[in-house]
């Protein structure tokens, strides 16, 4: 099955292009990613801070089926409600270092619209590293969950 969410990996270049469309009215896609609980919902994580807000910052926690818990975080850098969020990304505890994150949130109609992300990575090893994991499994799965679960909030 053909996944919705494309990546580009242009060769030598350290970042990504992730696009998707979803049948979703702009307003609740952005939600899915600004109310604590929805996030925790379509993440499968535990939001333990979400301050959307020009330097704001987030923290989420996750935990694996061992009960080992996982940490990520980040700073918001631009927060344009319903055009944009610019934000860092950060692994507690992983080799990879903080990534720039793009999100760009887009009406193509009134009951669609469209999340590109871009994506900066520290070097090309880096990017190439995080596909090497089952990160485009992974980012399709989670967008796919964004759409069935915000599209019972119309």
């Amino acid at each position: 099955m053909e996944q919705k969410t494309k990546i580009i990996a242009e060769d030598g270049k350290q970042e990504l292009v992730i696009t998707r469309e979803f049948d979703l009215p702009l307003e609740l896609l952005f939600k899915a990613y600004v109310e604590p609980g929805i996030v925790e919902q379509w993440m499968g994580t535990k939001v333990l801070k979400l301050d959307n807000k020009k330097h704001g910052s987030y923290q989420f926690e996750t935990t694996d089926a061992k009960g080992n818990k996982y940490g990520f975080n980040g700073v918001i850098h631009e927060f344009s409600p319903n055009r944009k969020i610019t934000r860092t990304f950060e692994m507690e505890n992983t080799p990879f270092s903080v990534q720039l994150e793009f999100l760009e949130f887009v009406q193509l109609t009134d009951d669609t619209s469209k999340l590109n992300m871009h994506v900066i990575y520290e070097s090309v090893a880096q990017r190439d590293q995080v596909l090497a994991l089952p990160f485009a499994q992974g980012i399709n799965m989670a967008h796919n969950r964004i759409q069935d679960i915000v599209s019972k909030l119309k």
